[in-house]
Formats: C-alpha cells, sequence, structure tokens
C-alpha cells in the first residue's frame, strides 16, 4: 500500500525546509523553464498556483511572462512557505494575493475563473485520491479552455534516470519523509477524461531525476 505523508507531517516537513526549497533548481529548473514556454502565460489574466512554495515560480511569472495586468493568487499549507511569498511577492501589491490552505483544494474564495493554473513539485507528495481532488478543484476554478500547467516527479526514461527514479521510489516507499514526501508518479495514471484533454507531456532530465511537464486544457 502506498505510503505519504500526512497533512501534518507536511506542514511540518515544509515548515523547516522553508527557504532550502529554492536549493531544487538543479532539477526543477529544466522542467519549469518548459512549462513557462508551453503555458502561455504571456496570454494570461487570472493565475492561481496550488502550492506556491516560496513564491520563486510566482515572481518569475509576475515579473517575465505575465502581461502587466494579470493577477496571481497562491495557496501553501506551510505557514513558513506563504510569509516566506508574501515576502518575496511584496513588490507587486495589488496584483497577487497568497493565503495559506486547509489542505483542501476549494479555491472558489480566490475568485475563481482563473485561465491558468499552475501545480509543480506538488501532486508527487499527495495521495492518489488527494491527486484526483486536487484536479477536481482545479477544474471547477477554471475557465473552459483555461490550462493546468503541471510539473513533478516522474519515472526515468534513460538508464540512469530510470535508475535514480526507482532508487527514490524504494526510499520513499521507506520512509517519505526522507524525500520530502515526493514520488515518481505519471499524472496521466489520475486524469478524468471527461474533464480534461491532455495537450502536452514531456519528460525532462536534469541531474539524473526525470520530471514530467504536462499541459491540459479544461473541457
Amino acid at each position: 500500500m502506498l505510503k505519504t505523508l500526512s497533512r501534518d507531517e507536511v506542514i511540518r516537513f515544509y515548515d523547516k525546509f522553508g527557504a532550502k526549497q529554492d536549493q531544487q533548481g538543479f532539477y526543477e529548473d529544466a522542467a519549469l523553464n518548459l512549462m513557462i514556454e508551453l503555458g502561455r502565460f504571456t496570454e494570461a489574466e487570472n493565475v492561481f498556483e496550488f502550492g506556491c512554495g516560496t513564491g520563486k515560480l510566482a515572481e518569475r511569472l509576475l515579473s517575465t511572462s505575465l502581461p502587466a495586468t494579470a493577477h496571481y493568487a497562491g495557496t501553501d499549507i506551510s505557514s513558513t512557505m506563504v510569509r516566506l511569498a508574501k515576502t518575496r511577492l511584496s513588490g507587486f501589491e495589488g496584483r497577487t494575493k497568497v493565503q495559506k490552505s486547509d489542505g483542501g483544494f476549494d479555491v472558489s474564495h480566490l475568485g475563481g475563473a482563473f485561465d491558468r493554473i499552475v501545480c509543480t513539485y506538488v501532486l508527487d507528495l499527495l495521495s492518489p485520491s488527494d491527486i484526483k481532488d486536487c484536479l477536481a478543484g482545479a477544474h471547477a476554478a477554471m475557465n473552459k479552455g483555461g490550462l493546468f500547467c503541471h510539473a513533478g516527479l516522474t519515472k526515468g526514461v534513460g538508464p540512469i534516470s530510470k535508475i535514480t527514479s526507482s532508487a527514490w521510489t524504494l526510499v520513499h516507499r521507506i520512509n517519505p519523509s526522507l524525500v520530502g514526501g515526493c514520488r515518481p508518479l505519471m499524472l496521466n495514471d489520475y486524469l478524468p477524461a471527461q474533464q480534461w484533454e491532455r495537450i502536452h507531456r514531456e519528460v525532462v532530465v536534469s541531474s539524473w531525476i526525470a520530471s514530467e511537464v504536462v499541459i491540459l486544457k479544461a473541457r
């Protein structure tokens, strides 16, 4: 049976992890670069992010990709991450809203009608049921034709990355907290076809670690 961290365990881990999350760029950045390219953020006006972390991605989107008229909202389960993100995004006052999540996936109170929803290196720490609930919450809050932009750990595609992902999966099985609760997965295993059209999937390997970039269109 798959073991995942409880919400309280996730909170404790990431409250302590804090700004060290930004050090994971050595394997995340290449996938995020591709996700930003494919997500057509220059056309977006209302963006929401599940699991905003330190606000690093939000700052980049607001600085370099989103129109000056676009608004951003993000939530995170960690109080530390919310504090870091609010500080990081303080220069975009009036365009951003960052709140602590209660662990649920209903974000209708944040305005809804989002044309982009971003979720990076978050679904891979959730239980299968929570992944499905997150996708359902995203679909409910999104405009028809809006894009769900995902990046996260996945199974390797070459000899070395396959070994790395298998080892990561084994460590997660033994003790999820040793890898921050995250494990390689394939998002397609959780997609309800009646809600989403997959318009792109690509695996990016950086530092022997495989990440998948998936862009979905809301039906």
